[in-house]
């Protein structure tokens, strides 16, 4: 194998969301897409092709985590008594104490390794038993490489105060538009703000999935001119723009990458405490350094947790740039990642 980990890909064909598919001319090493069935009217399902994969010429697979996919458990029964390593990349346990969380400890068990997302998971399957050397963080990232090159060329613009009028803290908000998010909260709180005098501006970039009041909310609290309604954006460069020169970014539900994007280009993050069943992105989260967390569905706790972010100094603005941009590099990029693939891979073949 050399230095490089040779890897092919199999994709299944949907997934439950509105995500656009990779165009896969662009992957090298794709072989294949393998149909995703689903099990009689039930949650479980079945990846049509998948488990007579482990009769194939690889080593070391990498799975999507889910144990909801029955396919999953034949390749890595298959694998232990193959002598084959089956390794999911997965959420793990995330400690919500739901009725199948013994269904899913047992598949976990049978891993010989399992890749997590972030520390949260981790933990709490430590003290539920497993053992710790077989849990390994990887973690998640965006286009981290071509980011930091757009980082390098941002800097304060009056993009806010041209579109608004005025020179108010903008606060920020990237991702779908959806009811999950909970962005009504985040409209109420606008209100509030230029209620009590702490003036604001609001931008929401991402499709807008149709399922929420975001719009309605707005329109009936009077609040439309100060809230600019982005919609999709695909260009990064102006996403860097419109991040880095933000306050401060809130996701009131759970953050996801969202999280990851805001602190790339130095923006501070706020979201809810409610750990169990935030997305393991909110790692990046570091209070009164990276960002915040609010007592989940508390509006004025929520409005607490804004306000210190509203008009840092330049100084300590450009502390807190450096501070997100040091949680990212660290571990939240693809680099990182593939120094773990490899120590994992590459370290058992030597």
């Amino acid at each position: 194998m050399g230095d490089e980990l040779a890897c092919d890909f199999y994709f299944g064909d949907r997934v439950e969301s509105e995500i656009k598919k990779l165009d896969y001319n662009s992957l090298k090493g794709f072989k294949k897409e393998l149909k995703n069935a689903s099990i009689l009217n039930t949650s479980f399902s079945w990846q049509k092709g998948a488990w007579s994969l482990i009769f194939s010429k690889y080593k070391y697979y990498i799975i999507t985590g889910e144990p909801y996919y029955i396919s999953n458990w034949v390749l890595i029964i298959l694998g232990n008594i193959l002598g084959k390593k089956v390794v999911p990349w997965s959420h793990g346990i995330k400690g919500d104490n739901s009725r199948m969380e013994w269904f899913e400890k047992l598949f976990f068990k049978l891993c010989p390794l399992i890749l997590l997302y972030g520390n949260h998971s981790r933990n709490i399957m430590i003290k539920k038993g497993f053992d710790p050397n077989k849990l390994i963080c990887i973690y998640n990232s965006l286009n981290h490489d071509e980011q930091v090159i757009i980082r390098k060329t941002l800097k304060s613009s009056t993009i806010y105060s041209n579109y608004f009028k005025n020179n108010f803290p903008t606060l920020i908000y990237i991702g779908r538009i959806q009811k999950s998010k909970k962005l009504e909260n985040l409209v109420d709180c606008l209100f509030n703000l230029n209620k009590s005098g702490n003036n604001c501006n609001l931008v929401f970039i991402g499709k807008d999935l149709g399922d929420n009041n975001v719009l309605k909310l707005a329109k009936k609290l009077n609040i439309l001119k100060q809230i600019w309604f982005y919609g999709p954006c695909y260009e990064e460069q102006r996403i860097g723009e419109l991040i880095f020169n933000a306050n401060v970014c809130v996701s009131p539900g759970p953050v996801g990458l969202t999280a990851l994007h805001s602190l790339t280009y130095g923006t501070p993050v706020i979201s809810n405490n409610n750990f169990n069943s935030q997305m393991p992105e909110y790692e990046v989260i570091i209070p009164n350094k990276t960002g915040d967390f609010y007592q989940e569905n508390n509006q004025d706790d929520l409005l607490e947790k804004i306000m210190p972010w509203l008009n840092l100094n330049t100084e300590i603005r450009d502390k807190t740039r450096i501070k997100c941009y040091n949680v990212i590099d660290e571990n939240w990029n693809p680099r990182s990642q593939m120094l773990t693939l490899k120590e994992i891979f590459l370290h058992e073949e030597n």
